[in-house]
């Protein structure tokens, strides 16, 4: 539904708005956009397939924490990081007071330093926070190769780094593709970072259009258009699962596992540097800065404010962790017991969401849910003369709605994950023992897939807490989230009042990071 009302109102545009949106702002804000996901994914790449191999292939001190550590930038949501960055590397910053009290410097016309609002601040800020998808990906791949493969190229002659380039990478091609795939869904989703690094994006340009011009067909127009650039994204990353299989049978890769090649002292001083830089720019950086300044405000702790908006941050994320959990787990059991084309195409439509930016599903959202208030508020006042106001579109339940169109993905991939490791043989042999297709879901399935469960709501509880476009575009009046309530603060320049919800967010964050992290080493 959000997807027919984008491309419906695009039509109502006309040729002049299709011309204007050809001629101003796809010509600027799509170069900036190309811009900033060609710089991003390949910062991305670079950092996270490299450290992957790293803490994969080789023993160097503090490999064992560091390969823990280098998940945590994944609690940090971009915007945040975008508002600690601005103040860490701002003139009144640490950064920058340290240049001048080294090198006796007065003011900023004195000497010269890079601006982070800018595309490569933007750039810096978002591959320190996304680099994680493809760390994680490349890092299983590397990890269920197995030794046959290595262990052969060696007796040719191969060095590491040989090895690395002529047979690893490519094995891990297909996995290191998912995670960029999802760098670039992330880095076109995002608004609050590149809105206040100054980046101007074909995201930020939907906001714009819509809420400053107040011109909607132009932002469905837009928003159109960044619907075809994630439909590549999603069929470019399909299609490398789909064209490069490398498989081998589990016990054999588990078994035949490669051992770990011990560095040099220098070696693995250099290595252990490498994989500190980005847990120290993604990670420790925004806790330090945001932590220095809760310090000193731990009495907003108790602020209504800030309560108000907690609560209405559990009602939608509890809300949409809910729905998506009972339509995803509907989802992964349809594709389980019928493998029929039309369920499994049902089951890819209904988690296609989580491709969609936030802004351009807010938009598809909000058209038919205000469109069906006031048709019924229209209804009732020329018949009863009563008025429903808008029972739909302003309240939560549109954010609720948004939040599990786009996260339905999360909850059925966790789910259908769950039932990929059951067996299809323990439903026929419960059907065997006289049980009921029902009473094999309730008595058999639920209790094993209760552990994925849990995991697929607390994931989407955790990222309808950090989700911010959708919230901004969809929220009533007086209605704030922990998100937007740092997003307020930070657009008013009191980045230092965002410190406390901003660090609940993050702390909340860490669960599920934590417990992908202690999953990467664990072997049953």
């Amino acid at each position: 539904m959000p997807l027919i009302a984008i491309f419906s109102i695009a039509a109502t545009g006309g040729t002049e708005g299709w011309r204007h949106l050809l001629v101003n702002v796809l010509p600027r804000a799509g170069g900036q956009t190309l811009a900033l996901l060609v710089m991003t994914g390949v910062t991305t790449a670079f950092f996270g397939i490299v450290t992957a191999w790293l803490v994969s292939a080789f023993q160097f001190p503090l490999r064992r924490l560091l390969s823990f550590a280098l998940v945590l930038p994944l609690a940090i949501p971009s915007y945040i990081a975008a508002y600690a960055f601005g103040e860490f590397l701002d003139f009144t910053g640490p950064v920058q007071s340290a240049v001048r009290a080294v090198f006796g410097y007065q003011n900023i016309r004195d000497y010269w330093f890079p601006d982070i609002r800018s595309l490569g601040g933007a750039v810096l800020v978002l591959s320190s926070v996304l680099y994680p998808y493809v760390y994680l990906s490349a890092r299983a791949a590397f990890g269920l190769q197995g030794r046959f493969a290595t262990e052969a190229a060696r007796t040719l002659g191969a060095g590491p780094l040989r090895i690395f380039l002529s047979v690893q990478l490519p094995m891990a091609r297909p996995a290191i593709i998912i995670g960029l795939a999802l760098v670039m869904m992330e880095t076109l989703n995002d608004i609050g970072a590149v809105e206040y690094l100054g980046v101007r994006t074909l995201t930020f340009a939907i906001y714009e259009t819509w809420l400053n011009r107040g011109n909607l067909a132009g932002a469905t127009q837009i928003a159109s258009v960044l619907v075809i650039v994630v439909a590549a994204l999603i069929m470019t990353e399909r299609r490398a699962r789909s064209q490069q299989r490398f498989s081998a049978a589990k016990s054999t890769a588990m078994a035949q596992r490669f051992g770990l090649q011990k560095l040099s002292l220098s070696h693995g001083w250099v290595a252990t540097v490498f994989c500190c830089l980005p847990v120290m720019l993604g990670f420790a950086i925004p806790v330090l800065v945001l932590g220095s300044y809760a310090a000193k405000r731990l009495g907003a702790l108790a602020d209504p404010k800030l309560l108000k908006a907690l609560g209405h941050s559990l009602e939608v994320s509890v809300s949409a962790a809910f729905i998506t959990l009972i339509c995803g787990f509907i989802f992964a059991y349809v594709q389980r017991v019928n493998t029929s084309p039309v369920a499994r195409s049902a089951s890819r439509i209904g988690s296609l969401g989580y491709g969609i930016p936030g802004t351009v599903l807010a938009i598809g959202v909000l058209l038919p849910l205000a469109g069906f208030d006031n048709a019924l508020d229209g209804f009732l006042r020329s018949h009863l003369n009563y008025s429903t106001g808008l029972l739909l579109s302003g309240t939560a339940f549109a954010i609720i709605y948004a939040h599990s169109v786009r996260f339905m993905t999360l909850a059925e991939g966790t789910i259908d994950a769950g039932f990929q490791k059951l067996s299809p043989h323990i439903d026929m042999a419960a059907r065997t023992l006289g049980r009921t297709r029902s009473q094999t879901l309730i008595h058999v399935l639920l209790p094993n897939i209760r552990p994925a469960a849990i995991t697929a709501a607390l994931l989407v509880f955790i990222e309808s807490l950090k989700e911010l476009p959708a919230t901004i575009l969809l929220r009533p009046f007086n209605f704030n989230t922990l998100a937007t309530l740092v997003y307020e603060s930070a657009s008013r320049s009191r980045v230092q009042d965002a410190s406390i919800p901003a660090l609940i967010i993050i702390s909340a964050g860490l669960v599920p990071v934590i417990l992908v992290s202690l999953s990467l080493d664990r072997q049953k």
